[in-house]
This record gives structure tokens, C-alpha cells and sequence, in this order.
């Protein structure tokens, strides 16, 4: 098997370590039920510089057993809810109706539409509405046989990795590799709503990057766009976020989703630590122009040295601004004579030798 591309094409756009961040707007289930706060998001999401608005296609009977949760003592967000996992699952399904009008939707305010499908029949859909990438949520992470089928899609693929361990994440990228997509990116991902940022174990990008030489982002469910920043310093190229009009809507997502201004001024971070991560290079730029000479030292004469003067090292100043010999030549200058008349506080040169 070859390796996994280190460029993707997403929609008209290239994605890559030192190309510009792909960043999602996860409206997943914020719409409320209402299509037209779905395009409410949808312009919010573009106007906060998402690239993407995002949504999670599935039906309750297709991914929740009532049967299974009763049998649960839910202590986390599921058990928060104050009713059943089936009905709030119901309430949040987005209809496999509405996706061809919000597409277009999407296509006519100019952001990528992309949906994560929870069921074999929304990955058709996925295909039918030629989405630029799969997203693949971590719960999903061990059903092999869902991967195999997303894979054989030829789309690109996020594959979020909540819950798992390396193993389980190993598996599952094998899974996909022997479809023949080279087209992964391997998503960070800390599966609680919201996350503690002392949890989010950034540098696992790290290891993703060289156990599985494959493009690396981060699906972030902690507060504020610390997450979001690190995951970019260390090679991250998709950030997700869950977004809302309002944290204070009723709903399963909105209190730990960001809100259009947070989610703007992310962007906005985010696009200023890709300009000052720069390059590789370490060279004095443009604006180090002049402190280059301010800033370092040189030789001076300490005194009035004559023609024909012999140099001792009482003779010698080491000042700014660095007109002159370097600092690291004085052994060298020691002993020298004078070729001309030195007044003191002047810069030596290698001609007044």
C-alpha cells in the first residue's frame, strides 16, 4: 500500500501542513429542527470565515437501542438530558429531505456543505450530493465495516478519534488504507461535551503524524480556541467546532458550541498563527534591517590612537551600534599598528590596520 496523501483537495481548496487551515462549522443538530435556522447557521458560519457548515445525518432507530440506554446509569451529558437518548436523538435528525436544498444552500452563500453519515444510506446520499469530504465521528471508529464502505466512496475522509486507543485507531486506518483511499486525515478528538482543556492532549497529533504518516486536525469540543491554536502549531491543518446562534438555545449542542463572534475571533487567531509560523528558514528579514546594526556591538577606540600606535586591548571599546569589526576579532586587533590617526569613540575598520 502507498502512503497517504500529504495534499487533499477539499472543494476548490488544497489542504495540507503549511496550507491554510481548513476550518468546519459543526452545526450538527443547532438547527432545531428548522430549516431556516439551518440557513440561519449557514450564513452565520460563513460570515465567522468557516470554509465548511457541517451536519450529522442519522435517524434515531439507525443509531441509538432504546433498549441499551435503558440499562444504563448515564452520569455524563446523555444522563443530563432529562429524557430518553431516542427522543432527543429524534429531535436533532436532520431530514434526508432537506440536504439537496441546503447543499445548494450552502453552494449559494459560498461555503462547503458536508454532512457525517450515520447509516449506509446517508453515505450514498453523501455521494449522490458529491460532498467534498466524510466526516467519520469517533463513535464509529470501531465499526470496521462502516469504514471499509465510507472508504470505497473515494472521498476524503476525517476520521475523528474520541474514546479510542492506539490500537483501535491503528485498525481502523488500516481498514481505510486497504480500500486504496490515500485521502485521511486523522482527527484528534476528546469525546465530552465540553472537553477540559487539560484533557485535550494536543501532542497526539505528533504521534499521529509519525505512527501513521497522515495529515493530522482537530475536532474540539473545549472551551475557547486555545485547542484550536496549538492543533495548527503542531501541523494541524482541519479544526472543528461546534457553532450556535445562541450557547443558550434549547438543545443538546448549543451550551458547548461557540457562538458567531467566538467563532470569528478563532478564525482570526487562527489566521494569525499561520502567518507568524512563517518559515523554516532562519534568515534576518526585512524589518531586522536596521537593529541588525542597532542592537549588536562592534569595536570603537577607546582613546585617541596615533598613526604608527601599537593595539592593546585598553584601546578598546565594544559598543553599539555594530558599524565596524566584530566583537569576536578583538584578539586579533590586539597588537596590530595604527595605519592613520584613530580619534576616540570612533568605530575601527579592518582598513585602519
Amino acid at each position: 500500500m502507498g502512503p497517504f496523501n500529504k495534499e487533499i483537495k477539499i472543494g476548490s481548496r488544497l489542504v495540507g501542513q503549511g496550507l491554510p487551515t481548513y476550518i468546519i462549522a459543526e452545526i450538527g443538530g443547532n438547527f432545531d429542527g428548522s430549516i431556516d435556522k439551518a440557513k440561519r447557521l449557514i450564513d452565520a458560519a460563513k460570515e465567522s470565515g468557516a470554509d465548511c457548515a457541517k451536519f450529522q445525518t442519522f435517524t434515531a432507530p439507525t443509531i441509538v437501542s432504546e433498549g441499551g440506554f435503558s440499562r444504563m446509569q448515564l452520569k455524563g451529558v446523555h444522563g443530563s438530558w432529562g429524557r430518553t437518548v431516542s427522543e432527543v436523538f429524534k429531535d436533532v435528525e436532520f431530514p434526508m429531505e432537506w440536504h439537496q436544498e441546503i447543499a445548494d444552500y450552502c453552494k449559494q452563500v459560498g461555503i462547503d456543505f458536508s454532512t457525517s453519515p450515520y447509516f449506509k444510506e446517508a453515505v450514498d446520499l453523501c455521494v449522490k450530493l458529491d460532498v467534498p469530504f466524510i466526516k467519520i465521528g469517533s463513535g464509529d471508529i470501531t465499526w470496521l465495516e462502516m469504514l471499509d464502505y465510507i472508504a470505497r466512496t473515494g472521498k476524503p475522509l476525517m476520521l475523528a478519534t474520541g474514546d479510542a486507543t492506539l490500537s483501535e485507531i491503528d485498525e481502523a486506518v488500516r481498514t481505510i488504507e486497504a480500500t486504496g483511499n490515500r485521502n485521511l486525515i486523522l482527527m484528534q478528538c476528546i469525546t465530552n461535551y465540553p472537553s477540559k482543556i487539560e484533557s485535550a492532549n494536543v501532542n497526539v497529533l505528533k504521534t499521529y503524524q509519525s505512527a501513521f504518516d497522515v495529515l493530522t486536525g482537530y475536532s474540539d469540543h473545549a472551551p475557547g480556541p486555545v485547542v484550536a491554536l496549538a492543533s495548527v502549531v503542531l501541523g494541524g491543518c482541519v479544526i472543528e467546532k461546534h457553532f450556535t446562534l445562541n450557547k443558550k438555545d434549547k438543545g443538546p449542542d448549543h451550551p458547548h458550541s461557540m457562538e458567531p463572534q467566538d467563532f470569528r475571533q478563532m478564525v482570526d487567531y487562527v489566521r494569525e498563527v499561520e502567518r507568524a509560523m512563517g518559515s523554516t528558514r532562519k534568515e534576518v528579514v526585512a524589518e531586522e534591517g536596521e537593529t541588525v546594526y542597532v542592537q549588536r556591538r562592534c569595536l570603537y577606540a577607546k582613546r585617541n590612537l596615533p598613526k604608527g600606535h601599537i593595539m592593546s586591548e585598553e584601546d578598546i571599546d565594544v559598543l553599539r551600534p555594530a558599524l565596524g569589526i566584530p566583537p569576536k576579532y578583538k584578539s586579533v586587533i590586539i597588537g596590530k599598528t595604527c595605519k592613520e590617526n584613530i580619534e576616540k569613540g570612533q568605530p575601527l575598520f579592518w582598513e585602519n590596520f
